[in-house]
């Protein structure tokens, strides 16, 4: 029996029409293309995992609030994992001629959160607050009672603040500011997260020069 192949060159007395269809059928008789082979049906839910997943990975279909939640926390968690082990004399100091320490950034990440959530979000009275609400230059000093363990727990304490003001609003609802004129929920969580995200890079270099210490 002649092959697929050969059919195509024995085609030269059919009419031009007919000749194409046949070379179409004889080329794909001959050459078969292997598909990948798709793990899982398009009605199969079931994602082929080796870890747990991450709480910004749980929201993969979430709403937009709880993505821009979870991410906003994701950062959070990253920042103290990045000091997590650190002797008290190497999360002072200081490798760069900035003031930027591991410290101090768990620090000002703090001062950063009262401002967006409390100073911002709900207009609270600065003097009102208890700490630095402005996350200016003096949210990065040290005191000489500052520990690691006191400056992260004050940290997750205004985390949950900003938590508790947050679930008061709506992502659309807008609040007065001085610079921008008004801002809703959804611009104070873009930029927290875009500001963490940032102080957390800074982290990640800076334990890497301290002790070698790489990734999460």
């Amino acid at each position: 029996m002649p092959s697929a192949l050969s059919a195509v060159f024995s085609l030269g007395t059919q009419p031009p029409l007919r000749n194409l269809r046949k070379i179409n059928n004889a080329c794909a008789t001959a050459v078969k293309v292997r598909r990948p082979r798709v793990p899982f049906t398009a009605n199969t839910e079931v994602p082929i995992v080796s870890t747990p997943l991450w709480p910004e990975e749980l929201v993969s279909t979430g709403t937009e609030r709880e993505v821009l939640e979870a991410f906003l926390d994701c950062h959070r968690r990253q920042i103290k994992a990045k000091v997590a082990g650190l002797s008290e004399a190497d999360a002072r100091r200081r490798i760069v001629p900035s003031m930027t320490t591991l410290a101090g950034l768990i620090k000002h990440l703090t001062a950063v959160e009262r401002n967006w959530f409390q100073r911002q979000l709900a207009q609270r009275d600065p003097a009102d607050i208890p700490g630095n609400s402005r996350g200016d230059d003096q949210s990065w000093e040290l005191s000489p009672d500052d520990t690691l363990d006191s400056l992260i727990a004050e940290y997750d304490k205004v985390c949950a603040e900003s938590r508790h003001i947050a679930a008061e609003f709506a992502l659309d609802d807008t609040v007065p500011s001085k610079r921008l004129g008004r801002m809703s929920l959804r611009w104070i969580y873009t930029h927290m997260i875009e500001e963490t995200a940032q102080h957390e890079g800074h982290a990640d270099i800076l334990r890497e020069l301290i002790d070698g210490a790489t990734g999460l």
